[in-house]
């Protein structure tokens, strides 16, 4: 899990920023460490938005956090989760994908009465 370190706002702009030509379709697929850190810092985001233990979001390889209030989960499989793919999850983040898009075209995996994630979503305002 990603630590619980507070994420920079600014940092968390510019890593997202960098991978926006790729989830738009304009440029090649960036680097592997430049999406680790998009997907981290924007997984870390939200844990800071969405305090608690009761849901598990995960984008693997990447990372995976547990955030929103409610219950709190701490052995074996939590029993709400959402799990999708690292490019998904940032177009999510920022907005280029709505939540209700992506549970109906199955892009999003989302199990439980808490994993709801379309309060805080998407992340951050970019053009």
């Amino acid at each position: 899990m990603p630590s619980r370190r507070s994420v920079d706002p600014r940092e968390f702009r510019e890593s997202v920023a960098v991978v926006l030509p790729w989830l738009d379709g304009a440029a090649s697929e960036p680097s592997r460490g430049e999406l680790a850190v998009a997907v981290r810092l924007s997984l870390r985001t939200l844990e800071q938005l969405a305090p608690g233990r009761s849901v598990e979001v995960r984008v693997p390889p990447m990372a995976a956090v547990q955030c929103v209030g409610g219950p709190q989960h701490t052995r074996g499989t939590p029993p709400n989760v959402v799990e999708t793919d690292s490019r998904t999850w940032l177009l999510l983040v920022a907005g280029r994908l709505s939540w209700a898009e992506a549970l109906d075209e199955g892009r999003v995996e989302a199990s439980g009465s808490r994993a709801d994630l379309s309060p805080w979503l998407p992340l951050l305002g970019l053009p």
